[in-house]
């Protein structure tokens, strides 16, 4: 019974695929639907990344590999840290995993070891988090972030929440769902926090390369991710690698000893010829993802000016990664009524705010991984339902 309890709470990390699989069981009954749901950049892996995948499946780069990664991707990443976050990171310090994604659950794996040990993260927040905590039996201390502060998570706000049984802080900036990025003098206090109260510092930087106005900055440059920073980065959303599996974290040696092992005995390695194109996205060109930026503004602009032309919403504008986050509480439903509304009667298909923490209710998520013309063809049919 207790493991069928354990798995059930991983259920709450997977609203974001049960919202998918209804609006692709519509289009198979013949409705055509405009997804803004899924957190996938809809432009293609850039071609040199292609083209180094192929050829190491030509020079049969096909068997096992080291656990930890090839050492040639964890040399490329050790040069990325050190050109964007200022340090360099020894090699035993980077894991290669198959994707960010699963590097949480390997990260919290690594040092949640008792049910009274808190995790202290935002809500709303990537619903993974909350489904790992769930599934470790931990006790989960969520943060509520506050709209007057433009989602940003108040490191006053961390410092209430600490007690002496806090073992880990959880930040994503840029962050999921509400696209907000905390600024530099935020993230150093948190940083300060790690150190005063001795906890580890989990920061979750997988957009790291997606800002607007606003640049990214990483708490980890305070200890170089030697003694209580986790860095988890990857290659899903910056280089349109969603379908690769492709990420890496960075930590204490320490820790990474024990994420070594969880990887090792899970799923041995991650695929060979996959780490070659890793190593072609850090170490190629990189105008494709500057493009893309470029484009990803565009839609931002477009998305937060026509939802916030639609009677009962309203919406800040993000400045990072790729999601709108709009405020529907004066349209006087709740987010998933609104949510399945919308995706019923508009052809819509968008997220309650809801699945990212009980603090979401009252919002919509909006993944504007698609071109202007479906981002105003969409308002308008959202204007239409509404009317």
């Amino acid at each position: 019974m207790n493991e069928e309890l354990d798995f059930e709470s991983l259920r709450t990390g997977a609203g974001i695929f049960e919202v998918l699989s209804k609006a692709k069981a519509l289009e198979r009954a013949g409705k055509t639907i405009l997804h803004f749901e899924i957190g996938q950049p809809d432009f293609p892996t850039p071609t040199h990344v292609k083209e180094a995948a192929k050829q190491a499946l030509d020079d049969n780069f096909t068997g096992y590999v080291a656990a930890a990664g090839v050492l040639e991707l964890r040399q490329a990443i050790q040069n990325e840290i050190e050109s964007t976050r200022g340090f360099r990171p020894t090699v035993e310090q980077i894991l290669v995993t198959p994707g960010a994604n699963p590097g949480i659950y390997f990260t919290l794996r690594a040092i949640v070891s008792h049910h009274t040990d808190e995790v202290i993260y935002s809500d709303p927040s990537f619903p993974t988090y909350g489904a790992v905590l769930n599934y470790l039996g931990c006790k989960k201390k969520p943060i509520p972030l506050k709209e007057e502060n433009k989602f940003r998570l108040d490191p006053d706000d961390i410092e209430s929440t600490i007690t002496k049984n806090t073992k880990v802080v959880i930040i994503n900036s840029p962050m999921n769902p509400t696209g907000s990025v905390m600024e530099q003098d935020e993230i150093n206090r948190v940083a300060e926090l790690a150190e005063e109260h001795d906890f580890y510092l989990l920061t979750d930087e997988i957009y790291s390369k997606m800002t607007y106005d606003q640049k990214f900055y990483s708490p980890s440059i305070r200890d170089q991710t030697k003694e209580r920073t986790i860095i988890l980065d990857g290659f899903s959303k910056a280089y349109n690698m969603t379908g690769w599996r492709l990420g890496y974290a960075i930590a204490p040696e320490r820790i990474m000893d024990r994420m070594g092992l969880l990887i090792s005995t899970t799923v041995s390695c991650v695929t060979s010829f996959i780490q070659k194109a890793g190593i072609s996205a850090l170490t190629g060109p990189q105008t494709d993802l500057h493009a893309n930026m470029q484009a990803f503004r565009k839609r931002r602009d477009a998305i937060v000016k026509g939802l916030n032309k639609i009677p009962g919403f309203s919406c800040l504008t993000p400045q990072g990664a790729f999601y709108a986050f709009p405020n529907i509480r004066k349209t006087g439903m709740s987010s998933k009524e609104l949510a399945d509304f919308l995706l019923n009667n508009s052809g819509v298909a968008c997220l309650p705010g809801t699945i990212f923490g009980a603090n979401g209710e009252g919002y919509l998520r909006f993944s504007y991984a698609t071109d202007v013309t479906t981002i105003q063809q969409a308002i308008s049919q959202i204007k239409e339902a509404l009317v």
